[in-house]
């Protein structure tokens, strides 16, 4: 029987059987790393799920947990039939599932988050169809936030992770600026406990980190290190360690990218400090490769190869429920284009190139900016290693999937493939790749 409005989802309550709510969700994430799917599940939306609040779950979610019960449909799972939840217009909608829902209010100062349908398969459709803002209005925010704001903050964080992983950056960075500032409005105002302000500073943070990031991958620099710093100090102000990490790990890859590769030690080392109480194995992972990263650009192989190390070792431990959900996005494949990156800047990009054909292997095809990514890196590594047919087939690959991601740093990647090889342009092949990059 389908969970009211205002009951509990006991059957829901019942499959989590003794699993903590961080347990399960984290059961949940790896359930949909299955099946290519993105969520970023966390003990809070499961507990959402089983007071009631969530009714029926998003598409994404949906496949999820009819991957994790099979036989069972979600009225069996204790959620409302989607057409009772959000009307007939959602059955109107175009066939793509709505990567945006309208948010349900709980009340007048509630409204605070709207968000549009993307209906749409391109980054183009993305960018017209996304509507991350929220009212402009300083009227319409409320005197004290509570438990449907912070809940709106965390929801837009979730929802940048999954267009971005699909799309790019680039179409995303100017949509996504308004929500982070009426985000950190709603922290001056107030919340009505000390529970929701605390809500409020971490998703008001990772909203910061996850524009930073948008702003780091479409090249606006300056703009991502001003975010990346604005989260940093929201962690420091909220006593959040696992904020602070993750604003340290993006600032050592920022750094990195800017060529100031003793910073990005810096920086990582200072990450690692933050999360070394987390008690979460990959964020120690992730952390070693940044360091890594920064001791290439050095040229010091030594502490390079000692932090790759590490990294491998925190890595074999394997995920578990203390992994923070933004780490989404960090398995085998990203582990092995970290370690490209590394080699590519130690000048060996033969091995560099080795990993990076494995990362764009092991990447699964529904996530096509880390496909993009990769086969970008793998490119550029082919071609510096002296292999310009085989680079000049993955960089018609890597335009293929432009059609469809829009970030800059991967067009910029892609432009250095492109002149590397113009010595070798009079091959079949390489011409054509040539021409088509100069058409783009």
């Amino acid at each position: 029987m389908a969970a009211s409005p205002h009951s509990p989802n006991s059957s829901f309550r019942r499959l989590r059987g003794a699993h903590s709510p961080a347990e399960f969700a984290a059961m949940v994430r790896r359930a949909a790393r299955e099946i290519g799917e993105t969520v970023s599940c966390d003990a809070r939306y499961i507990g959402r799920v089983e007071s009631g609040e969530i009714r029926c779950p998003n598409y994404a979610y949906e496949r999820v947990f009819l991957h994790m019960f099979p036989g069972r449909t979600l009225a069996d799972l204790g959620f409302s039939p989607r057409e009772a939840v959000r009307g007939r217009a959602a059955q109107r909608a175009l066939p793509t599932p709505p990567v945006f829902t309208h948010l349900t209010h709980r009340s007048k100062e509630s409204d605070v988050l709207r968000r549009a349908f993307m209906a749409g398969g391109s980054a183009t459709v993305a960018a017209a169809t996304l509507s991350l803002t929220l009212l402009g209005d300083s009227r319409r925010i409320p005197s004290r936030a509570g438990e449907a704001e912070a809940a709106a903050v965390e929801d837009a964080v979730r929802q940048i992770r999954l267009l971005d992983d699909r799309h790019g950056a680039d179409a995303l960075y100017r949509r996504a600026a308004q929500p982070l500032r009426t985000a950190y409005a709603l922290l001056d105002a107030g919340a009505t406990r000390q529970s929701t302000e605390d809500r409020l500073h971490s998703g008001a943070g990772e909203l910061a980190v996850s524009v930073g990031w948008l702003a780091h991958d479409s090249g606006r620099f300056e703009d991502a290190r001003s975010h990346y710093a604005e989260a940093l100090a929201t962690a420091r102000v909220a006593g959040d360690a696992g904020l602070e990490a993750h604003a340290f790990s993006n600032m050592a890859f920022l750094a990195r990218d800017c060529g100031r590769p003793r910073e990005s030690v810096r920086a990582a080392q200072a990450g690692r400090r933050a999360a070394r109480s987390l008690g979460s194995p990959r964020l120690l992972a992730l952390l070693a490769l940044r360091e890594a990263g920064g001791w290439s650009g050095l040229g010091d192989r030594r502490a390079c190869e000692e932090a790759l190390t590490r990294a491998h070792t925190e890595f074999a431990r394997g995920s578990c429920a203390a992994d923070p959900e933004w780490m989404s996005f960090f398995g085998e494949a990203e582990l092995e284009s970290l370690e490209s990156r590394c080699w590519a800047a130690l000048g060996e990009h033969a091995r560099a190139a080795r990993h990076a054909r494995r990362a764009a292997d092991l990447q699964d095809p529904h996530f096509a900016r880390n496909v993009a990514l990769y086969t970008a890196e793998l490119a550029d590594d082919l071609a510096r290693a002296g292999a310009p047919d085989e680079a000049a087939w993955a960089g018609g690959r890597v335009l293929d999937l432009l059609t469809e991601v829009q970030s800059t740093r991967i067009r910029s990647m892609l432009a250095g493939t492109a002149r590397t090889l113009v010595p070798h342009q009079r091959s079949p092949r390489v011409g054509a790749f040539l021409a088509r990059h100069a058409q783009a």
